[in-house]
């Protein structure tokens, strides 16, 4: 293996063990900011991860031309491994779990919450997700052989500064409803028909994983440490 290979597979290996780490604290931090226990706060930090690994086909999409699909292409390490690649004649829409699944089920939680603070503040809580749609949409870009991507800190400075600004006094919720749901519908599914109609080359799109998870997932937590 050449040794620029060897030195990304070491550098992936070290992020493995770091990141979680470092984002487990940071998912604790914000997860008790929403009144959650300790343990189902791990509980959540462990669907998160780990679901983040499982993505759920819902809709094969047959091709003329064979697609490329590489489990390592979003962290631009598919020529690190390339006999990973998987030719397809088919493009997978699927949804992952914990990029989109979890996280929507914790926002539904909360909205359930904010639903009680009155009809005022889920008006507020409705134009901080559509301000968050509006700028992931604008943001998010289909991108061949890997599906949709977004800058990752777009996301998080939206959301918590339209919950900021419009729901001060729940702003953690908010910011974490308004950070899950605006990048999950403005990047994916205002773009999914981009990638149904164009497959650029990418065999599997997951809704809340790949080019996305971090903006569904990572900018809720930050959005929510923001408010």
């Amino acid at each position: 293996m050449p040794a620029s290979n060897t030195v990304s597979l070491l550098v992936t290996f070290i992020l493995m063990i770091v990141l979680p780490l470092a984002l487990g604290q940071a998912m604790l931090s914000s997860l008790a900011k929403l009144h959650l226990a300790p343990d189902q706060a791990i509980l959540l930090i462990i669907a998160i991860v780990v679901g983040s690994l499982v993505n759920i086909p819902v809709k094969h999409i047959v091709r003329d031309q064979p697609v490329w699909s590489h489990p390592l292409q979003v962290w631009g390490l598919d020529s690190a491994l390339p006999r990973w690649s998987i030719r397809r004649n088919h493009t997978i829409i699927a949804v992952n779990v914990g990029g989109c699944m979890v996280p929507l089920g914790i926002s539904f939680f909360l909205l359930a919450w904010l639903n009680r603070q009155g009809a005022d503040v889920m008006g507020d809580v409705a134009i901080a997700t559509a301000i968050t749609t509006f700028i992931c949409y604008i943001a998010a870009r289909p991108m061949p052989g890997v599906g949709i991507v977004m800058p990752g800190f777009i996301s998080p400075a939206a959301a918590a500064g339209s919950a900021l600004l419009l729901v001060p006094d729940a702003a953690p919720a908010a910011a974490f409803v308004a950070g899950t749901l605006g990048p999950l519908i403005g990047a994916d599914f205002f773009h999914i028909n981009d990638l149904i109609r164009n497959p650029r080359g990418v065999g599997m799109a997951s809704i809340g994983g790949a080019g996305t998870f971090d903006g569904i997932v990572l900018s809720a937590i930050l959005a929510t440490l923001l408010a």
